[in-house]
């Protein structure tokens, strides 16, 4: 049970981050969801870390949890240091896209996170061309592929953005540290 912890303990944080959010954000009447990311607008800048731990209700945290752990987990098969990384190059690629790009309307909850290690997950496959990142792949495919439906504008009340720039800025973050991991010499 001690190394499951300890193999898991970057996503127990990540979880119970959001959680503890979630709590306080009830207790605030959801409230925070103002600190979420407004498009193209000077206070909405702050959203971009703060949004992935921000839900709109316990409904909403909860179908981000079980993702989150699956494919977090997934992504932290690479190691601590790299899911870290990873994680806060999502976050931030992701929230600068739906900040430039998204519509005029707050952007809350870790489903950008979420998809964008689906794109990690991806990316890794074929940039990295290496077969446990294509073992990873193909059972991420297996769980969680038909979460790609979620990239379309089906659903006015959700942020489809977050989910589509997730996904490119998941692929971005695998390319980008591969570039520059080829060009740094060793």
């Amino acid at each position: 049970m001690q190394f499951l912890k300890e193999k898991f303990q970057p996503i127990i944080i990540l979880v119970s981050a959001i959680w503890i959010v979630e709590i306080v954000n009830f207790f605030l009447g959801h409230s925070l969801t103002g600190w979420g990311i407004l498009p193209r607008s000077l206070g909405g800048l702050i959203g971009i870390p703060l949004a992935p731990f921000i839900h709109a209700g316990f409904w909403h945290a909860v179908s981000n949890t079980v993702p989150i752990i699956i494919l977090g987990g997934l992504a932290l098969a690479s190691g601590d240091k790299r899911f870290w990384l990873t994680t806060a190059e999502v976050i931030l690629f992701t929230g600068i896209f739906v900040w430039l790009f998204a519509r005029d309307d707050y952007h809350i909850g870790a489903s950008g996170l979420v998809f964008g290690y689906f794109g990690v997950l991806m990316g890794r496959a074929f940039i990295e061309r290496n077969i446990a990142s294509v073992i990873v792949a193909v059972v991420t495919v297996i769980l969680y592929g038909g979460m790609l439906w979620g990239v379309l504008p089906i659903r006015s009340f959700v942020s489809f953005e977050s989910h589509l720039f997730g996904v490119i800025a998941g692929v971005v973050v695998v390319w980008l540290n591969n570039k520059i991991g080829k060009a740094q010499p060793e």
